[in-house]
Formats: structure tokens, C-alpha cells, sequence
């Protein structure tokens, strides 16, 4: 079978190369094109260095582009985090078509931020679908999906680079194992339980002092390590990756006005919110990179009574 890799950044590169390590037919890349300055894409690199043709068109919607994928005679082309909307005239040129992946649980989270948005909103488990696209927002028919569990600790970060990444490579070689055998499943999304979330910003990773910490928990993990939840200081930005809830247990854990600080120690700094306290471990001040929360609060001479907005 004739293997056209469509992608960028590292899970492209790692699916290029898990299908090149077991001997499949590579017969071209496709990767979005660097901007200015920008170094070359990590899929770009490895699919040089592996002597493939590699192509960069700035829109799939040219009768041109779609000519120059024909010559190739792909049978399938494999999607692995693209960024472009590719229009169907090019995901149908493959003789069995195109699978993408996607890491949410379709048609739950589709969009850009579908790894955040679960973890923000407290769900228990998200995953990976590999679908095949077409004209829609993550609305093709789905092959296969993978499920895993979203602990109280989990970040944006430990789902998807611990799990979700490598879960995604294997799922791919698993769909290209279907669509070879021609047992790869078309089943429709049922549209009664899509949900669609918009990119996770930074207005969206603002914190509110005045909600419960149980909603500013998920939110920081949500947001780490990108975007980023944050506050302010004094006028200046702060940025927060690792807190520590401290529910209040009894009336005493309760009062202060919200995003007080009331103590400040060696690993970090204490901050009222309306149902106990939230400890923050790890911070990213405007000006410098991220550090423990209690060595930047020395070098900031952070004092208890500081109020975070």
C-alpha cells in the first residue's frame, strides 16, 4: 500500500516513523509551511532524512495541489495533527481515502483545545479517536477509538505526552492495519452528543479568586503547561502551573478576602478562595521562566496580605 504521511511537529514525526520502522510504503509528506524564521518542522526533518519527497502547499484547495498528490498514487493518506482544512476533493484522492487522528473521545470536545477542555470541565476520562475526515470540524465517520482515565493530578501535559501520544502512534498503526485488511469501521457520529469548544486562550485561563477550588483546580491542570492559567500582582502578569487545593475542613478554613495570600513558606505561597485555600507550587513570572513558587516569592519579597486579581 502506498502511504502518504500528512502532518507536523513531534506525533507527526513519530507516526512517520513508526510506519517507517515497519516497512510501509512511504511515498511522500505532506507539512504545513514554516513561517518566516521558523525553523523546519520536526515531521519535515525526519521525513529529509529518510530521502521522502516532502511537500508544503500554503492551501489544499487548488486543482494544482490535488494534481501533484495524484501523481503520487497514494492508496491512503495518514493524518497526524494537521492544522490546514483540507476539503474533500484532496482527502478522496487516495484510493481508501483519509484517517485522522483526533484526541478526544468524537463527537464529545471537537476543535483545537479538545485535550483541555475535558480536564477544565472535570471529566474522569477522555481519548483518541482516528476518524475520517471530511468537509466538517472533526465530523467524519469514526474507526477506532481509545480511552483513558483523567486523575485528580493529570495536566494537559501528563495526558497527552503520557498517554494520549503514544496511545495516538499505536492507534494509527493499528487503523493502517484495518484499512489494509478492509476492516477498518465507518461508524457515524451521532450528532445528539456533539459538543464543540473554542480554543482554550488565555482569557479562558484567567483564575477567579472567587470560585470554589474546585474549579480553579482543573482549570490550572487544564492549562498546563499551555496556556497557561494566570493572575495578576501588583498589575503585573503571574502565571500558575502547580497548585496544591486545601479544602477547608472546618469554619476556621474559611475567610480572608479571595486570592489573599496568607502565608508564604520555602515551597510555595498560600491563597484564600471561598471554600479553603489553594497553595501555589510552581509559577511563571511575565519577566522570567518558570520556577518553584516559593523561590520566586523570596525573590519577589512576596508578604502575606499580597492580593492576587
Amino acid at each position: 500500500m502506498r502511504i502518504v504521511v500528512h502532518g507536523q511537529q513531534a506525533f507527526g514525526k513519530a507516526v512517520l516513523e513508526a510506519l517507517l520502522k515497519r516497512g510501509e510504503n512511504i511515498v511522500g509528506v505532506y507539512v504545513a509551511p514554516e513561517k518566516p524564521g521558523q525553523k523546519a518542522d520536526p515531521l519535515k526533518e525526519a521525513a529529509l532524512a529518510a530521502k521522502l519527497p516532502v511537500f508544503q502547499p500554503a492551501s489544499y484547495r487548488k486543482p494544482e495541489v490535488w494534481e501533484e498528490f495524484k501523481a503520487l498514487k497514494p492508496d491512503l493518506q495518514v493524518m497526524a495533527f494537521v492544522t490546514l482544512f483540507v476539503p474533500e476533493e484532496f482527502l478522496n484522492i487516495p484510493t481508501h481515502g483519509s484517517i485522522q487522528y483526533h484526541p478526544s473521545l468524537l463527537p464529545a470536545y471537537r476543535g483545537a483545545s479538545a485535550i483541555n477542555w475535558p480536564i477544565i470541565l472535570g471529566e474522569k476520562e477522555t481519548g483518541l479517536s482516528i476518524f475520517w475526515p471530511d468537509n466538517g470540524l472533526d465530523t467524519g465517520d469514526v474507526l477506532l477509538q481509545k480511552m483513558t482515565p483523567i486523575g485528580p493530578k493529570d495536566t494537559l501535559g501528563s495526558v497527552y505526552f503520557d498517554r494520549l501520544f503514544p496511545m495516538g502512534v499505536d492507534a494509527m498503526l493499528e487503523s493502517v492495519d484495518l484499512v489494509k485488511a478492509g476492516k477498518a469501521p465507518r461508524i457515524k457520529q451521532d450528532e445528539a452528543k456533539a459538543t464543540y469548544e473554542g480554543r482554550a486562550t488565555a482569557d479562558i485561563a484567567r483564575i477567579d479568586w472567587g470560585k470554589s477550588w474546585r474549579q480553579i483546580d482543573p482549570l490550572v491542570r487544564g492549562c498546563n503547561p499551555a496556556p497557561g492559567a494566570w493572575t495578576t500582582l501588583d498589575g503585573k502578569t503571574l502565571q500558575i502551573f502547580d497548585i496544591e487545593p486545601l479544602p477547608a475542613r472546618d469554619p476556621k478554613g474559611i475567610g480572608g478576602k479571595y486570592g489573599e495570600v496568607v502565608e508564604v513558606s520555602g515551597d510555595g505561597f498560600t491563597v484564600v478562595v471561598p471554600d479553603g485555600r489553594i497553595k501555589v507550587l510552581r509559577v511563571k513570572p511575565a519577566d522570567g521562566p518558570k520556577v518553584a513558587a516559593g523561590e520566586w516569592a523570596a525573590a519577589a519579597k512576596l508578604a502575606v496580605g499580597a492580593r492576587l486579581a
